[in-house]
Order: structure tokens, then sequence, then C-alpha cells
């Protein structure tokens, strides 16, 4: 990852900010070998959910074989249904569930366990080593009926660990797959099935939650959790009437597509709990989103975005750039058309995920990271018709529009440009008032700067190609605010 130290190479403390530091969250691999070998476990199952991160489940499993070398170990998640033959190149690892692991998991525990009385080939969605040393590989599993499987065990996980406000927090999968296929995404592939809990199932996941753990925060992570109309409003009824006047504040983070919203289903949200709204827009281009394989939510956005602020919700919108074949240009006329809008702009850098349409199209056109570890927006991953320069351009454009919506929604203005007058560093006591300076200076001359923790000012590595395309869009328009950043 040496490449990003151009892009990220110094800590900055501005509101312009992205990144600079990896952290590692969560207990050391050290303690983690240490509780399985005290468990005794017979089989320990780790989750691959993201490739970019791959290197971690791997280098858990093998601190698990160190400390307990008489389990055996399996990996599942997305990274092992659609690369289990690298992910079965690590040692440590003794067999991959493909598909949904409630179906196969079961299964593969009793073998375990009764030793070779079994075959684990009859396991849904196996894959092992087989005596010649080939791998057998099993077509993924899937959940006919996911009411008839257990509720998350939530019992076992460590709810202080996950507050917010001082209540507890709880995720929610009410639904799995996605019919949609959109060319980025790899749950549209044939491997994952569109299906759907009962809403009654639903509700009592809700329930265990709010109380049992006093949950205040519900993030449902469906890919698609509006897609039904019906079913989807005979859930916000349920949990308006059976933990109404509790104070539960619910998101769905992953994104709601805009044709599936209208007045109805906004005001039966609101009533719910939902305070904001998610909502993917993807690109403003048609010729990008005809590549993106997405229909134009536009017409249907410009009426949420009305409702939303009829309803007093607030509204994030999220754009991809960085895509193969997305002109940079396209991009920032995405942000400039939420520049107009009452949200928040949301820019995601694109990243290939394995089973994906691009995945395959950068495989093909040789545009791929060298590395899974690369395969992240923060990596900024692929280098076509958008180089790296131009995506962390934009994504730091993105940060500087809602720094200025943030600016009108307190009732301050936008500053007037103003030239850069060279100093080595400068009063950092309020990150408004630095932002502000920093306004200033990048409108007069297009120039994205950071600030050191020790108030030391500095120039980011950005395109001024791009940055004077949003300077001249963000004059000629009126920005819309009433937003928080």
């Amino acid at each position: 990852m040496a490449y990003l130290k151009s892009y990220y190479g110094k800590p900055d403390i501005s509101p312009f900010a992205l990144f600079h530091h990896f952290k590692h969250f969560g207990y050391s691999f050290e303690y983690i070998g240490k509780k399985v070998k005290e468990s005794g476990a017979f089989l320990v199952g780790i989750s691959s959910l993201f490739t970019a991160y791959s290197d971690m489940p791997a280098k858990t499993a093998r601190t698990v074989k160190r400390f307990h070398p008489e389990c055996k170990i399996v990996l599942g998640g997305h990274h092992p249904t659609f690369m289990p033959e690298k992910v079965m190149e690590c040692e440590a690892v003794d067999f991959v569930i493909r598909g949904e692991g409630e179906v196969s998991m079961p299964m593969l525990a009793e073998i375990v366990k009764d030793g070779d009385s079994l075959k684990p080939d009859s396991v849904p969605g196996i894959v092992f080593r087989k005596c010649d040393g080939t791998l057998h590989i099993s077509e993924p599993a899937f959940m006919d009926n996911p009411d008839i499987y257990p509720l998350p065990a939530t019992d076992i996980v460590k709810h202080s660990f996950y507050k917010r406000n001082k209540r507890g927090s709880s995720v929610v999968v009410a639904s799995r797959g996605c019919p949609m296929k959109c060319s980025y995404c790899a749950l549209g592939s044939s491997v994952y099935r569109y299906t759907r809990r009962s809403v009654d199932s639903v509700i009592s996941e809700i329930g265990n939650a709010v109380n049992q753990y006093d949950t205040g925060f519900i993030d449902f992570e469906d890919e698609n959790l509006s897609l039904d109309r019906e079913w989807f409003l005979k859930l916000l009824f349920e949990i308006k009437r059976q933990f109404g006047g509790l104070g539960l504040e619910l998101r769905a983070m992953n994104g709601l597509f805009p044709p599936t919203l209208d007045e109805q289903i906004i005001k039966m949200m609101k009533q719910a709990g939902f305070r904001t709204l998610n909502l993917s827009l993807g690109s403003t281009s048609e010729e990008q989103l005809k590549r993106f394989n997405r229909p134009d939510p536009r017409k249907a956005l410009e009426n949420i975005f009305f409702l939303a602020q009829k309803y007093g919700l607030e509204a994030v919108c999220y754009i991809i750039a960085g895509a193969p074949g997305q002109k940079p240009e396209d991009s920032v006329s995405d942000i400039l058309y939420l520049a107009r809008k009452k949200a928040i702009a949301g820019v995601s850098v694109f990243y290939p995920a394995p089973g994906s349409a691009d995945f395959e199209l950068s495989e093909r056109s040789g545009i791929l990271p060298p590395h899974f570890s690369l395969m992240r927006s923060s990596a900024l991953p692929i280098s076509h018709t958008t180089t790296r320069v131009e995506s962390v351009t934009i994504l730091r454009l993105g940060r500087i529009l809602n720094f200025m919506k943030s600016l009108l929604d307190n009732g301050l203005p936008i500053p007037d440009p103003l030239p850069y007058i060279y100093r080595c560093s400068i009063e950092i006591s309020d990150r408004r008032e630095t932002g502000i300076q920093l306004l200033q200076w990048f409108l007069h001359d297009g120039k994205i700067r950071g600030v050191t923790p020790d108030g030391i000012v500095y120039e980011h590595n950005i395109s001024t190609e791009l940055t004077h395309k949003f300077i001249k869009g963000v004059r000629n328009r009126k920005l819309s605010h009433e937003v928080h950043e």
C-alpha cells in the first residue's frame, strides 16, 4: 500500500480529512487463540466476509491452529463462497462452506464430531481437500425457508461493546440477496438467491433485542429492504404497534432503492423510528447507469427529497466513483447534483467485488489490484478512466460539499474566496474555523489543503482540473442545506 502515501501520507485534522492510519478493532489474535484453546471446541467457524480483509481470517485460522491443533477450522462468507481455492491455500483451513452456513454448519459439526463415520461431501456447499490433494468443491448452499432456522444467538454477544447513546444496538437482516443485477454488486449473481423472512420472524428478533438488551438502535443490513412494498409496510406497522414509544431509531445503512419508496412508506418509516433515509443514486449519468445496469432513480429521488423534508427526515445519498469506464467529470456532476438537494453527499469509491460483473470486467481488462488487500475503497483500487488522484479528489469534494452545507445549516454563510498567504502554521483551536479558512483558500485557487495536529498547513495530492469544475459548479448553482454533516 506504499502508493497510498501520496494521498494519505500526512495526518489531517481538518473537516476535509480522509484516512491516515490503520487500526485493529477487536481482540488480539493471541487472545482469540487462547480462548479457543480454553473452549476445547472440536470445530471452529471463522467468517470471511470481505475479500479485502481475507488475510485476517487466514491469520486467525493459523493462530487458532497453533493454540489448538486438534480442532478443525471452517471458513464461510462472501470471500470463501466465490474464491474457495484461494482460501484453501491456507494450510490451517480444513473446510470452506459456500453460501448460507445455517444450512451446512450443523451437518458439518455432526460429521467432525463422529470422525470418519460419514463423508463430508454430503454437506451442502462444502469444500475440502481430497486424499490426492485436489479439492472437492460443492455448489453453494441455500435456505429454502429462512423461518425454520433459529433466530441469531445474540445471547453470546458481548453487548457492552455495541452501545449507542448508552443503549444497546443491533443488526437485523430481514432478507438476503437481491433480484437486481447491478454490475458492481455480487449479490445479484446466480450464486445468491433473494429470500425474505416473515414479518413475524423479524419482529421476534427485534423484540428479543429490545426486551433483553434495551436496544435503542437497529440497523437493517438488507441489500434491498424496501423492495417488497406490502411486506415492508407490514413490517413498519408492526414495529410501530409493538415498539412505538420506546424511542427506537432505525436505519438501513446499505441504502434504499429510491423507486421503491413513496409517501405512504416514508410516513410509516418516520412513525416506526427512521430518522435518516440512506438512498442509493449510483450516478446521474445515463451512460454510467447503463454500465451499472441500473434504472435512473432521479425522478423518484426528487419526490423523496421533498417527502423527507415534509416528514422531518434527513437524507444521505450515495454515488459511486472510479468504476471501470466511469468518467471523473461525471462524478463531479453527480456531486453538483447533490449540491442542489437537501441531502448529505455520500461518495463511495468503486472496489471490485468477486462475483460481480464489474469484477469480471476488471479481471478481463487487466486492471485488478495485484493483492486482495487492495480491493477496498480506501485503497483507491482501480486506476482506469478515473485515475487514483481523480478518485481521491472526488472523495474530498464530497467532504467539502458537506462542510459547506453544514455551514448553511448552522446559519453561517459560505465564505468569500481568499488567496492563500503562506504561513508555517495556523491556530487550530476550533475545527470549524479551521475548515472555513481552508475553504476560503480552496474557493480561490482550487487546492485542497490539510492541517497536521501541530497546525502545519500542507497541500493534498488532487486534480485541480476537477476542483475547478466543482468550484465553477457551486458558484453557478444554489446550494441546498438544512442537513447535518
